[in-house]
């Protein structure tokens, strides 16, 4: 959508999108292993999902000075949210109803959620899609003249006192000040760590198998993890794939029974238990295998394969607090109470990224929602 109005807006610009399901030789002919994979000129842009804002700041140098002096220039604000997904937008949706003023920071709005394919579980929505509820939270957040701050990371957070406000420091040098700070930093994928891993990411190593299992159509794959993310994607690409194989580190499967039992009703769906994943290989341009060990007897074998699927639960995405005031579990999750605090002064948090047990979106809402209250809370008693 971003590159065809970028090419509607600017007759300078031309933008074809190849269908890789109807053009497989184009797909084979470019090496591409994940979507969506933007060339620009005949040369490599970028893979994954990316914003026309994201798009603008990677072609236009200065879009990043501009950016950081305009927000630096901006006053404090009552609610300053760190995260634009179901835990940061109800957070921001939430503050803004009280008439204070409200902002988000996020790389994009939605975050994780947009990764997601079909959403069956809130309540009196019977069906919907990850990027349609993506979307949907951004739409709330700006009926409520949220500002949104998005294409932005935010690397440090300094706590404020009696007389000042929360700081944030954001990549691009400019800073941002809040009288209360909700940090909804949320998740994602946990990575392997093992050699070859980060090489070949998006070269047939990939966390997404609804977004990229139709690219290795016919051909094996293997998914890591064996909870019911990994079994769901095992039985999903048992329709495409030649072959699947699960990989479980532990002596039995972590899924839910009926998930279980499916998957092993599949005939193209082997399940391997107690192995560990030693190696990605590959041939320098894309995955041609793995190396895992059998934790039972040590012995080492390998599988050829075109694909690998990582599906070992999640990461928060905290490593920016690292070192900093605010208290983080050996998890590196944040550590709130029941109402959201933290340990410091007029900083929440809410959603994945904190000490709240099971990672579900209306779990994160109602978390956001908490935290929100909390801060309004906070400032009705304080300022």
């Amino acid at each position: 959508k971003a590159l065809n109005l970028m090419s509607a807006l600017n007759p300078a610009i031309s933008h074809t999108a190849i269908e890789g399901g109807q053009f497989p030789a184009e797909v084979e002919a470019r090496g591409v292993l994940s979507v969506p994979t933007v060339f620009l000129n005949g040369e490599l842009f970028d893979t994954g999902r990316m914003t026309l804002a994201e798009i603008v700041r990677r072609l236009d140098s200065t879009s990043d000075a501009d950016a950081a002096a305009e927000l630096s220039a901006r006053a404090p604000y009552d609610v300053l949210v760190v995260g634009g997904g179901p835990a940061g937008a109800t957070a921001a949706i939430y503050a803004a109803r009280k008439g204070i003023r409200t902002a988000v920071v996020a790389e994009r709005m939605g975050g994780q959620v947009l990764d997601t394919a079909g959403i069956e579980n809130i309540p009196s929505i019977l069906h919907t899609e990850g990027t349609a509820f993506g979307a949907a939270l951004e739409r709330h957040c700006q009926q409520y003249n949220v500002d949104l701050v998005t294409g932005q990371t935010v690397t440090n957070l300094a706590a404020g006192s009696a007389t000042e406000p929360v700081s944030l420091t954001l990549a691009n040098g400019a800073k941002l000040a809040g009288r209360t700070v909700i940090l909804a930093t949320g998740a994602r994928w946990r990575d392997m760590g093992v050699p070859g891993e980060q090489e070949y990411r998006t070269k047939g190593v990939t966390y997404c198998p609804h977004c990229d299992g139709p690219l290795f159509a016919g051909k094996p794959v293997a998914v890591i993890g064996g909870g019911n993310s990994g079994i769901e994607a095992a039985i999903d690409l048992a329709g495409v794939a030649s072959q699947v194989t699960v990989l479980e580190f532990l002596d039995q499967l972590k899924a839910d029974d009926v998930l279980i039992k499916k998957v092993h009703s599949l005939p193209n769906v082997t399940v391997l238990t107690s192995v560990a994943t030693t190696e990605v290989i590959g041939d320098g341009v894309k995955v041609t295998g793995l190396r895992y060990r059998d934790r039972t007897d040590e012995s080492v074998h390998e599988l050829e394969l075109a694909g690998i699927f990582v599906q070992i639960g999640l990461q928060p995405n905290n490593e920016w607090l690292r070192g900093g005031p605010v208290e983080l579990n050996q998890r590196g999750e944040i550590v709130v109470d029941g109402r959201g605090a933290t340990n410091v002064e007029a900083v929440f948090a809410a959603g994945d990224g904190t000490t709240q047990p099971y990672k579900q979106i209306i779990i994160s809402c109602g978390a956001g929602a908490t935290a929100a209250l909390s801060a309004f809370d906070h400032l009705m008693r304080t300022t």
